[in-house]
């Protein structure tokens, strides 16, 4: 069997091939012209014989005609791998090489289909996932543009101080529009907002477009339909992120999707520093982690129980950590509507919810003696750790309001 590591650019194929004994046969580089390709594809069929190949590469955003070719040409199979970081000496041969030893040090495991340390292997989408992301991400990025049109009208304005004499309370009504495109400027600020207003009746037909055919593949995505169960989650967005989870049963537990999106804290743990926790890795997919920071504000209206625990960490943490961390819980949430096929719940479905409301508080277990308690307010426990008997409930009756070294009113002093 053969191993190749190949580094894809837009005019060449850098292509470093190992045997069995991992040993280079062969560095060259293709070019990416039908001809060529097809040519030296062929020629590596043949010196693997029977056994086959293998092809590793890194994920960009035109693998798609290699991964045909391949599939065509009979690959055994082809990984995509996202790398981790940059390296300071970096060439074509080299990238090729290193992609070519990784594959060939780690055949068992990969081919097996097993995690390898340090080793992120994408997995590539359906033709019908690859559509739908490619359509709501055509939808997110026309919605950019559209907003930056109506900021540079908005800019067009604030440049003759007109903002105020709008009869509307926005920009985005047919009031507002008519208002727009009678309005007395000058020559070249008269003929730029003319533009943007049919860039904006553009973007607004295009934007039409996307939402009916993003409405007619929900209706045939049951995944979809149960992600828009989610409190403002109908529509796109549940389109978006259904078709970037994949094959739910690769993350064996709830946080692993959490993960999957970058929605989990980065660490840098060493010796004696082992709580060195940092902001959250960003890894995966933008445009979900995106829709989740929109979730989060329509969840926290509807959902009581959410929103309760949203301020118990605004309180310590502040509002940016709690969104966040709304956004992982979302994750998590989204994970076990995929996995038992259950629709969104406000408060939680109801095998949780009776689970939750049948556990019993337990008391916090008691310090040692001379022990001080860590919560604001608790003063009286780790001063009544110093004394012992009558001489402990004396001191603290002291320090309640209305009350005395000798006892409250009505009560004799204890003499014992």
């Amino acid at each position: 069997m053969l191993y190749l590591g190949i580094d894809q650019h837009r005019k060449q194929l850098t292509v470093c091939i190992r045997n069995e004994g991992g040993d280079v046969i062969l560095k060259r580089q293709v070019s990416t012209e039908w001809e060529r390709v097809r040519e030296f594809f062929e020629e590596v069929r043949r010196l693997s014989g029977a056994e086959g190949y293998v092809v590793i590469l890194e994920v960009c955003g035109f693998n798609d005609w290699l991964l045909k070719l391949l599939e065509e040409e009979g690959c055994r199979k082809c990984l995509l791998v996202q790398p981790e970081g940059r390296s300071k000496k970096k060439t074509d041969r080299r990238d090729a090489n290193v992609l070519s030893e990784t594959l060939w040090v780690n055949r068992e495991r990969l081919l097996a289909g097993k995690r390898v340390q340090g080793v992120r292997v994408v997995l590539p989408a359906s033709p019908e996932e690859g559509e739908s992301r490619q359509l709501t991400a055509l939808r997110k990025r026309i919605a950019q543009l559209r907003t930056r049109t109506i900021n540079k009208v908005q800019r067009i304005l604030l440049k003759h101080n007109l903002q105020r004499e709008c009869p509307t309370k926005g920009l985005q009504t047919q009031g507002a529009r008519k208002w727009l495109a009678g309005l007395f400027l000058g020559a070249i600020d008269r003929l730029e907002l003319d533009q943007l207003l049919a860039q904006w009746k553009l973007w607004d037909e295009q934007l039409e477009q996307l939402d009916n055919e993003i409405a007619r593949r929900v209706q045939s995505d049951h995944r979809a339909q149960l992600l828009g169960t989610i409190v403002g989650g109908a529509g796109y967005g549940s389109l978006a992120v259904a078709s970037r989870i994949g094959p739910i049963e690769r993350f064996p537990r709830p946080g692993s999707l959490a993960n999957y999106w970058g929605l989990t804290p980065g660490c840098r743990n060493s010796g004696d520093a082992t709580d060195r926790l940092g902001s959250i890795t960003k890894e995966g997919s933008a445009i979900v982690r995106f829709i989740l920071g929109q979730w989060v504000l329509h969840v926290l209206r509807r959902d009581a129980s959410l929103r309760a625990w949203y301020s118990r960490i605004k309180k310590r943490r502040g509002s940016k950590i709690a969104r966040v961390a709304v956004m992982r819980r979302l994750a998590t949430i989204i994970w076990h509507m995929v996995r038992h096929d259950e629709t969104y719940v406000i408060g939680g479905p109801a095998r949780l919810r009776g689970r939750v409301e049948g556990c019993e508080v337990q008391p916090p277990a008691r310090r040692a003696a001379g022990g001080r308690s860590k919560r604001r307010g608790c003063v009286f426990q780790g001063m009544a750790g110093q004394m012992n008997g009558a001489g402990r409930s004396r001191r603290i009756k002291s320090m309640l309001p209305g009350e005395t070294e000798s006892g409250s009113a009505g009560e004799q002093p204890d003499k014992g």
